[in-house]
C-alpha cells in the first residue's frame, strides 16, 4: 500500500510519499511546488487557481512515479474560494492577515454576541477568521457574491477538484468562527447574521474522513487511471500536531512554517471567557481532545523576507553550488547572541496581541552591524515572540511536558537552539522535515485500514532527529534581552499612534 500526504500551504505545496511494508513504512519520495502571494495596498490575498494548478502539476509528478493508493489532504487556514454554478473562480481570496471585514465583525458581534461566539466557536472575533471575510465580499463585491455557488477552503476546495465532493473536517470548519467546536456542526444563526447561506459550505467531517476516489476529471488532469481514495486531513497545524506524534494534553507542537504556530492539547475546552482574550483559539482534536493555538503571522516567512531582499549574492551562490541558502547563512552567523531585538510584525500581530496595524521594528543596529547578524536577530525574534504565547499557555494550560519542532524551520539547528536557549525548555526535532504532510499520510492510511494505529505509523514515518538543551549561559543572556523585548510592542505602538 502507498498513501501520500498532501499539505497545501500559502507559499507552496507538498506531498510526502510512503509505502506499508512488513516492518513499518519506508519514506519513498517528498515533492514540492511553490507559489506567490499578493501583499501590496493593504490586501494580502492568494490565487487559488494557482493554488490548484501547483497542486495538480505535484500530483502529475507523484503519481508518474509511484501508484498511489490513497491520498490525504491538509490545507492553511481562514482564506476561502468562491465558485460559481460552473465551477469558476470568482475572485482573489484574502489571506487571514488581510485586514479587510472590520465592520462586518462589528456587525456580528452585534448580532450574535461577542461572547456567544467565543463560546461556541473556540475563537475570540477576529477578523483573521474566515466569516468576517465572507460578509465583506457579500456587501463590497455583491455582483460576484449572487454568482456565488460554492465557498470552499484550501482543504475542501482540492477534495472537491480532485473528487467532486465537498468535505471539511472539523478542525479547518473551526477556522472560519462559524462552527461550533462542541456540536461539530456549522452555526446558522452565525451564518444568518452574516447574510451568508450555510448551504454554500462544505459538509463538516471527522478529520482523517473518506471524501472519495479521485473523479475522472481529476484522473485525468493528473494523469492516472487509479481510484485513488482521497481524504480530508485537518487544518495544516493540526495535521503537523499528528505528524509529531502530539496527542496527548500537555504536549506542544512548535511549528515553524510561514506562521509560527504552537498549539497545546488540551483534555477539555477551556470554559472561562478570559482564555480567549489574547486570541488564543480552540478546535476539536484527535479522540475527543481539543488543540489551542498560539501562533505569529511571520514566522518562516521573516526569513524568506531576509532572502528575498538582502540576500540576492547568497541565494545566486547557492544555486551554482546546489546548496540550500539558509543551511549557508546558518553556518556564516555567529554563536553569541546578538544583542539586537526584532519585533517581527512584518503582518501584524497575532497572539497575545492580534493587532492587524501592528509593525515590524529593530533596536540596537549599529553601524557594526552586519546583514549576518540581521538574519540571526530575526531568529531570535520570533523565539521572543513565542517566549510569550509560551508562557501564557503554561500560565493557562499547565506544565508543558514536550515540544516538538517541525516545518521548514526545524531543518535550522541553529535557530532550534536558538528557541531551546530563549524558552529555556527541550526541544525535539523530527527526521521528517514535513510532519504536516506524514500526518495526513498517515490518517490517509489509517482511512484505506492499515495495520497500525495513526500514533505508530508517525512515529515510523517521523522518528526523532535530535535533542536541542538549553545552554545556561545562554538562557541567562536571552532572559535580560528578553525583559526589554517584553516593553517592545507597546512602545513601538506608542510611537505609532502619536
Amino acid at each position: 500500500m502507498i498513501i501520500a500526504g498532501l499539505d497545501v500551504g500559502t507559499t507552496g505545496c507538498k506531498t510526502a510519499l510512503y509505502e506499508e511494508t512488513g516492518s513499518g513504512f519506508v519514506f519513498l519520495d517528498g515533492l514540492y511546488k511553490e507559489y506567490d502571494v499578493v501583499r501590496e495596498n493593504g490586501r494580502h490575498e492568494i490565487d487559488f487557481g494557482v493554488v490548484r494548478e501547483g497542486v495538480f502539476g505535484l500530483l502529475r509528478e507523484a503519481f508518474k512515479k509511484y501508484p498511489v493508493d490513497a491520498l490525504g489532504v491538509t490545507g492553511f487556514g481562514e482564506a476561502f474560494v468562491m465558485l460559481d454554478e460552473e465551477d469558476r473562480i470568482l475572485a482573489p481570496s484574502m489571506l487571514y492577515t488581510d485586514p479587510r471585514g472590520e465592520k462586518e465583525l462589528e456587525m456580528l458581534c452585534g448580532a450574535v454576541g461577542a461572547e456567544r461566539l467565543t463560546r461556541l466557536t473556540g475563537t475570540k472575533p477576529h477578523t483573521m477568521y474566515s466569516i468576517a471575510k465572507m460578509a465583506w465580499m457579500k456587501n463590497n463585491k455583491p455582483e460576484l457574491f449572487g454568482r456565488c455557488r460554492r465557498i470552499l477552503l484550501s482543504e475542501d476546495f482540492i477534495v472537491y477538484s480532485l473528487t467532486g465532493i465537498a468535505r471539511i473536517d472539523y478542525t479547518l470548519a473551526a477556522r472560519t468562527a462559524a462552527f461550533d467546536i462542541e456540536k461539530k456542526k456549522w452555526i446558522w444563526e452565525v451564518f444568518d447574521a452574516a447574510g451568508i447561506p450555510e448551504k454554500l459550505m462544505s459538509k463538516p467531517a471527522p478529520t482523517g474522513s473518506a471524501a472519495g476516489v479521485l473523479s475522472e476529471k481529476a484522473k485525468a488532469l493528473i494523469g492516472t487511471e487509479r481510484d485513488t481514495l482521497v481524504v480530508c486531513g485537518a487544518h495544516d497545524q493540526a495535521a503537523a500536531m499528528i505528524g509529531s506524534g502530539v496527542f496527548l494534553p500537555g504536549q506542544a507542537m512548535d511549528g515553524t512554517g510561514t506562521v509560527e504556530c504552537m498549539p497545546v492539547v488540551l483534555k477539555n475546552r477551556p470554559e472561562d471567557i478570559s482564555f480567549y482574550d489574547g486570541g488564543y483559539s480552540v478546535v476539536p482534536y484527535m479522540n475527543g481532545l481539543y488543540a489551542c493555538y498560539a501562533l505569529s503571522f511571520t514566522g518562516g516567512a521573516t526569513l524568506k523576507w531576509f532572502r528575498d531582499n538582502f540576500a540576492e549574492l547568497e541565494c545566486k551562490k547557492a544555486r551554482e553550488e546546489n546548496k540550500n541558502v539558509y543551511a549557508e547563512l546558518d553556518k556564516a552567523v555567529g554563536d553569541d547572541p546578538t544583542g539586537i531585538l526584532v519585533l517581527p510584525h512584518f503582518a501584524g500581530a497575532a497572539t497575545p496581541y492580534m493587532d492587524s496595524s501592528a509593525k515590524a521594528a529593530f533596536v540596537g543596529v549599529t553601524l557594526e552591524t552586519t546583514k549576518l547578524d540581521l538574519y540571526k536577530a530575526l531568529m531570535e525574534g520570533t523565539s521572543y515572540e513565542m517566549l510569550v504565547n509560551f508562557n501564557t499557555l503554561k500560565a493557562l494550560t499547565g506544565r508543558i511536558t514536550r515540544i516538538m519542532a517541525t516545518g521548514g524551520g526545524a531543518s535550522s539547528d541553529v535557530w532550534l537552539q536558538i528557541k531551546a536557549d530563549v524558552l529555556d525548555s527541550e526541544i525535539t526535532a523530527l527526521s521528517c522535515r514535513e510532519a504536516g504532510a506524514a500526518g495526513t499520510a498517515a490518517l490517509a492510511g489509517a482511512a484505506l485500514g492499515m495495520s497500525v494505529s495513526v500514533g505508530d505509523a508517525v512515529r515510523m514515518m517521523a522518528p526523532e532527529r535530535k535533542v536541542f538543551s538549553p545552554d545556561k549561559n545562554k538562557v541567562k543572556i536571552y532572559s535580560s534581552l528578553y525583559k526589554k523585548y517584553e516593553k517592545l510592542y507597546n512602545a513601538v505602538k506608542g510611537l505609532e499612534e502619536k
